[in-house]
C-alpha cells in the first residue's frame, strides 16, 4: 500500500493518491469512487451493531460491513482503529438564515459546518427574508443547494408571510421539495389556520411542526422567568407560554388526525402533555436539543454548569450567548427531558441551530437576538451524557440519525449494505477548546465558548464522497 500525503489514508493497490495538506480542515467532496474504513467501533441503530469492524463503501453505497473486508485495487483505506463510524447524523431542525441575512450564515457555511458536526442531512427552517411560504422559494433552496457537501431539505411556511393568519400554499411547497411546514420563530397565531394546516397533515402525511409559545405571555422577556430572573432583575418567559400553546395545537392534531411534530421542547409539563397525548392516539411526535438537555436558565447568569454535574465555571453574567427561545430552563426540566427521550415522549433530538453575527449578541439581554449555534456542538454534548451513563452510544445515534430517518423519510441513518454511504466517523474521546477558531459557521453564538468539550467528527461522507475531513485530527493519529 501506498502513503497519499494525508497520514491515515492509504490506498490499495497503488492507486493515486487523495492530494495532501495536514492543516486543511474542508476536504474537496469530489475525490474517490472506492472506501475501507477499517477497524472502528461500528454504532448502527437500525441494525443493532456495536462492534468493531470494517466498513467497505463502493460507488456511493455500503458495500459492506464486517472484519477483515478485503479492499479492491484503488480502495482508499482509512485506518479508523479507537473511533466510532456511525451513520451520518441527521437534523431536522437548522436555521441557515438564507435567503437574508448572510452576515450570519448561508447555504454553503451552514453545509460546511453541519459536514464538519458529522452531519449528512439538515432541514432549514423558514424564518428567513424573505420567508419560504410559496412553491418558487421552496424550489430556490432546493436548487441552491445541489452542489451542497450535505443533503438540504427545506421546511416551508404554515401561513402567508409567516405572519399566522393565512395558511401558504402547503401542496405546492410540498411538491417543489418541502418536507414539512412550521411558522418557527413564532407560534401560528390564528387556530383556524392552524387546525387546516393539520387537517392537511391528515390527508399528505406530511408533518406540521410547531413553536409553541404564547406571544402575550413571553411579551418581553429574555430568559426563563423563575428564581435567576428574579435575581438578575430580567423580565421572564414563564413555562406556560409554551404549555398553553402545545395544548391547543394538541387538541387541533385530536380534532382533525393531522400530524403535529413538536419543536425544542422544555418543560417537565410539555413533556408529560405529549406522553399523555401519545397513549391517547394522537399523532404527536415530539424534538429536544442539546442544550435543553445540558444546560439551564443558570448559564444567563454566568454560572456554567451541565445539568447532573457539580462543576461550576464562571461566564459572563448576564450572558447573551445563553439568550434562546424558548429559553433555558430550569435543571429539572432538564432532568425530566432526558427521562423523556428515554420513556419514548421524545422521539427526536434536533439542534435549532441559530447562528446570529456578533453585533446581534450585545451584553444587553433586552436588544440581544435569541438563538445559539449546534451543528458542531451537539455531538460532543450528546456524548457527555453517554460518558455520563446517561444514554448508550447505540441510543446517543438513534437519537440523532436513524430516528430522525425513519421518522421523516429521509436517506441515510443506516449502514445496511445497498443503503447511501452516509456516514460519520469521530473519535468519542477527542479533547477541544470551543472557540471562533475552531468553529467552522459563520458565526459564534453559543455560552459554550472558551469551554473544553471531548468528541469530535473526523471524517464525514454523504453517498460514498468525503465532504470534511479533520487532517490535523488524522495527522496526529498518524504521529510523526
Amino acid at each position: 500500500m501506498q502513503g497519499t500525503g494525508n497520514p491515515g489514508i492509504v490506498m490499495a493497490g497503488g492507486a493515486r493518491p487523495l492530494g495532501s495538506g495536514r492543516t486543511q480542515r474542508l476536504f474537496s467532496w469530489a475525490q474517490h469512487g472506492a472506501w475501507l474504513i477499517r477497524g472502528g467501533r461500528v454504532v448502527d441503530p437500525s441494525q443493532h451493531l456495536d462492534h468493531v469492524a470494517d466498513l467497505l463503501v463502493v460507488a456511493g453505497r455500503v458495500a459492506g460491513i464486517g472484519p477483515g473486508l478485503a479492499a479492491p485495487d484503488g480502495t482508499a483505506v482509512f485506518d479508523a482503529q479507537g473511533l466510532v463510524v456511525a451513520p451520518g447524523l441527521i437534523d431536522v431542525h437548522v436555521h441557515l438564515r438564507d435567503p437574508g441575512f448572510p452576515e450570519k450564515e448561508t447555504l454553503e457555511t451552514g453545509a460546511a459546518a453541519a459536514a464538519a458536526g458529522g452531519f449528512t442531512a439538515i432541514c432549514c427552517m423558514p424564518n428567513t427574508e424573505p420567508p419560504l411560504d410559496a412553491p418558487e422559494r421552496i424550489a430556490d433552496v432546493v436548487t441552491r443547494s445541489r452542489h451542497l457537501p450535505v443533503r438540504v431539505y427545506p421546511i416551508g411556511t404554515i401561513s402567508r408571510g409567516r405572519q399566522g393568519l393565512e395558511l401558504a400554499d402547503l401542496e405546492g411547497m410540498a411538491e417543489a421539495g418541502a418536507i414539512g411546514f412550521s411558522d418557527d420563530g413564532d407560534s401560528t397565531r390564528d387556530s383556524q389556520v392552524m387546525r387546516a394546516a393539520l387537517a392537511w397533515s391528515a390527508r399528505s402525511g406530511r408533518p406540521i411542526m410547531a413553536h409553541c409559545e404564547d406571544r402575550a405571555l413571553a411579551a418581553g422577556g429574555v430568559m426563563h422567568e423563575g428564581e435567576v430572573s428574579r435575581e438578575l432583575g430580567l423580565p421572564g418567559i414563564p413555562a406556560a407560554a409554551e404549555e398553553i400553546i402545545l395544548m391547543r395545537d394538541l387538541e387541533l392534531a385530536r380534532l382533525t388526525g393531522g400530524w403535529l411534530h413538536v419543536l425544542h421542547l422544555t418543560t417537565a409539563r410539555g413533556r408529560r402533555l405529549v406522553r399523555a397525548a401519545k397513549v391517547e392516539g394522537i399523532r404527536v411526535t415530539a424534538e429536544v436539543t442539546p442544550h435543553h438537555l445540558l444546560l439551564s436558565h443558570e448559564w444567563v447568569a454566568g454560572r456554567r454548569r451541565f445539568a447532573g454535574e457539580a462543576e461550576v465555571i464562571i461566564g459572563p453574567c448576564p450572558d447573551p450567548n445563553a439568550k434562546v427561545n424558548p429559553p433555558l430552563r430550569t435543571e429539572l426540566d432538564a432532568v425530566d427531558l432526558l427521562a423523556g427521550l428515554r420513556d419514548g415522549s421524545i422521539d427526536v433530538v434536533a439542534t435549532d441551530h441559530a447562528p446570529h453575527s456578533e453585533r446581534d449578541k450585545p451584553a444587553d439581554l433586552a436588544r440581544a437576538a435569541f438563538g445559539m449555534v449546534g451543528l458542531e456542538l451537539a455531538l460532543p454534548l450528546m456524548l457527555r451524557l453517554v460518558a455520563r451513563g446517561e444514554l448508550t452510544l447505540l441510543e446517543a445515534i438513534d437519537f440523532l440519525s436513524t430516528r430522525p430517518s425513519v421518522l421523516f423519510g429521509l436517506p441515510g441513518g443506516t449502514l445496511r449494505p445497498g443503503s447511501p454511504a452516509d456516514v460519520v466517523v469521530f473519535d468519542p474521546e477527542a479533547p477541544w477548546q470551543v472557540e471562533r477558531a475552531t468553529l467552522v459557521s459563520r458565526s459564534c453564538n453559543t455560552p459554550l465558548l472558551g469551554m473544553r468539550l471531548q468528541g469530535r467528527a473526523v471524517l464525514t461522507m454523504v453517498d460514498g464522497k468525503v465532504v470534511y475531513v479533520d487532517t490535523d485530527a488524522v495527522a496526529r493519529r498518524a504521529g510523526p
